[in-house]
């Protein structure tokens, strides 16, 4: 089967693709600096009479789609693959495979460090003592950067899933109390020190809620002013999942009156940002990076593993797969 890969994929992976038969075409996005749009992707496919894709973020619209004859499965290296034409491979059968959580430990670490670095004071005093303020042998750094630490802290997370739970499992040995909300993960699928509660017990108990959701009808603005403002005031904030699912006007509100400790932010409405981004990011009690979370060179090695993974077993099994459109085809 001829494979056309222009995700960044890792060598190993190439190669135990290329021993298990298949032909693998490797031409990574990121060699030329930008994706393919539809246009370079069909004129790919169709040039070598390509069966599989794997991509990351590349065009696969509906008209690659319907004018690739011999495409026979698409594989995408990230958890959604919101560059597909989801309808248009239903239409024809084809399987979208996909990575979940393929960056859970990068966005994992990453959130922990910046709770760290935000209780701790990290950013602050390093800039304090680059500045050369520590003038004299005294207490007066340990006075002014005394922080928190984690341990004993409740963390409520809004999604429950692998991201959170990865989260989840190394805050528990700080030890942290976990709380989550999820409609679709029970108790009984989690450590059973973990306690499942609705949304407004979390936004009104919780010292450090994370947000883990993804984008949908159900989820955009889900939370909202309402929410926002039941927070404790010595609360911190984390989103480093998606923007649209919370209501910025109203978390710029409460951090710029100081309702709220703080908030550590990786993702925005607009990015690059604009100005309520840029007002944002300018408050002091505010610690932001620029959608970084998910950027690790390891992703790469892992969406390349499950990927590999999903082709293994859906050439031998049927079953166990990462399939994104799964109730909407039939596998032969």
């Amino acid at each position: 089967m001829k494979v056309l890969i222009t995700a960044p994929y890792d060598e190993e992976s190439i190669n135990e693709l290329n021993e298990c038969g298949y032909e693998v075409f490797y031409k990574p996005w990121k060699d030329r600096g930008q994706p393919y749009n539809g246009e370079e992707m069909l004129e790919l496919i169709n040039k070598k009479n390509i069966e599989g894709v794997i991509a990351e973020i590349d065009e696969i619209n509906a008209s690659v789609i319907e004018n690739a004859s011999s495409l026979k499965f698409i594989g995408i290296c990230r958890a959604n693959p919101v560059n597909v034409n989801i309808e248009a491979a239903n239409k024809k059968n084809i399987p979208v495979f996909n990575t979940p959580a393929r960056n859970a430990q990068a966005v994992t670490e990453l959130l922990i460090g910046n709770l760290i670095s935000f209780y701790r004071n990290i950013i602050s005093s390093n800039k304090w003592i680059r500045e050369d303020n520590w003038k004299e042998t005294n207490t007066r750094p340990y006075l002014k950067f005394r922080g928190n630490e984690v341990a004993g802290k409740k963390v409520g997370f809004v999604g429950f899933g692998a991201v959170g739970q990865t989260t989840a499992n190394i805050l528990k040995n700080f030890p942290a109390d976990i709380q989550f909300y999820d409609p679709f993960v029970d108790v009984d699928e989690v450590d059973h020190r973990y306690k499942k509660v609705d949304l407004d017990v979390l936004f009104r108990t919780s010292d450090v809620i994370s947000i883990h959701l993804p984008v949908n009808d159900s989820t955009k603005n889900l939370v909202n002013k309402d929410l926002i403002t039941k927070m404790k005031a010595d609360a911190v904030f984390i989103n480093t999942a998606r923007a649209a699912v919370v209501d910025y006007n109203s978390l710029f509100e409460v951090l710029s009156e100081n309702k709220i400790r703080g908030a550590i932010l990786d993702v925005f409405d607009n990015e690059p940002p604009e100005q309520l981004e840029r007002e944002l990011i300018s408050l002091p009690n505010v610690l932001s990076t620029p959608h970084i979370a998910g950027a690790s060179y390891e992703v790469e090695n892992h969406h390349s593993r499950i990927m590999n993974e999903n082709l293994y077993k859906w050439f031998e099994y049927k079953e166990g797969l990462n399939i994104f459109n799964q109730n909407n085809i039939v596998l032969k």
